[in-house]
């Protein structure tokens, strides 16, 4: 058994004093005012990051976003905003030029330029205004037939 398993196995036998003690020597601070079986998981979590790594950047963003998307009382499930992974490329032809996009953990690459979002690219590529998932195929856009219906 590793030791990562043997401080697992070791987690449900604890007292809540002995969590709380844990707690305070995997985190670094006092115990948030939580139950056992929270404090178990929250200590769990934390010594498997150590081993197997923390959660990647743009998960902790995208967790972020769906957080203030809560506060401002915004529904989670319907998010507009493709999800790329960091590392990924979009090609897009564009009056007769091949354009790449490089896709970044803090936004995208054009051009040897950064940029926050998708729309400011596709505005740097056509000198107007578009939508960038839009302009890079990664948004549908509604049918003739449908906006007749609506």
């Amino acid at each position: 058994m590793s030791a990562l398993e043997q401080q697992l196995a070791e987690l449900p036998g604890m007292s809540p004093a002995q969590l709380r003690a844990k707690w305070r020597e995997c985190w670094r601070k006092p115990a948030p005012d939580i139950g056992p079986d929270l404090l178990r998981r929250g200590i769990a979590w934390k010594l498997q990051s150590r081993v197997h790594g923390d959660v990647p950047s743009h998960i902790k963003r995208e967790l972020e976003r769906a957080a203030d998307r809560l506060r401002r009382g915004e529904e989670l499930i319907n998010s507009k905003r493709p999800s790329l992974k960091s590392g990924t490329r979009l090609v897009r032809q564009w009056q007769g030029r091949v354009h790449h996009v490089l896709v970044l953990d803090d936004g995208y690459e054009y051009d040897a330029r950064r940029f926050s979002s998708l729309t400011q690219v596709a505005t740097a590529i056509t000198g107007t205004h578009w939508s960038g998932p839009t302009f890079f195929g990664l948004k549908k856009r509604k049918s003739v037939s449908r906006v007749a219906e609506q």
